[in-house]
């Protein structure tokens, strides 16, 4: 696979799950909730579900770094704060969207 290419499909994985973890902040639908219909009516799924999307989302992002791969333009500043802190607690669901909250008005 060509360096080009390489960068296309990484970007695409990246936004993917992006779009996937920032679904689970807003408590919608996810391919998460479909592998475990069951589940939903738990409260803690929705904890779990977010867990596992902000692995991914490290996953990924861990693989650009290796791969020397640029991923921070995908994202605003104070998320690529909270991105390389790893940490997911209550500050990051609160805050992931307020810059562009903040922008849209």
């Amino acid at each position: 696979m060509e360096q080009e290419q390489l960068h296309s499909y990484f970007e695409q994985r990246l936004q993917a799950a992006k779009r996937q973890f920032e679904r689970t902040v807003d408590c919608k639908h996810t391919e998460f909730d479909d592998l475990y219909p069951y589940m939903t009516e738990q409260p803690q799924f929705f904890w779990y579900k977010r867990y596992v999307a902000w692995q991914e989302l490290l996953t990924l992002v861990g693989m650009a770094k290796d791969l020397k791969i640029e991923w921070q333009p995908l994202f605003i500043d104070k998320q690529i704060a909270f991105v390389e802190a790893r940490v997911l607690d209550a500050k990051v669901l609160d805050e992931w969207f307020e810059e562009q909250e903040a922008e849209a008005k």
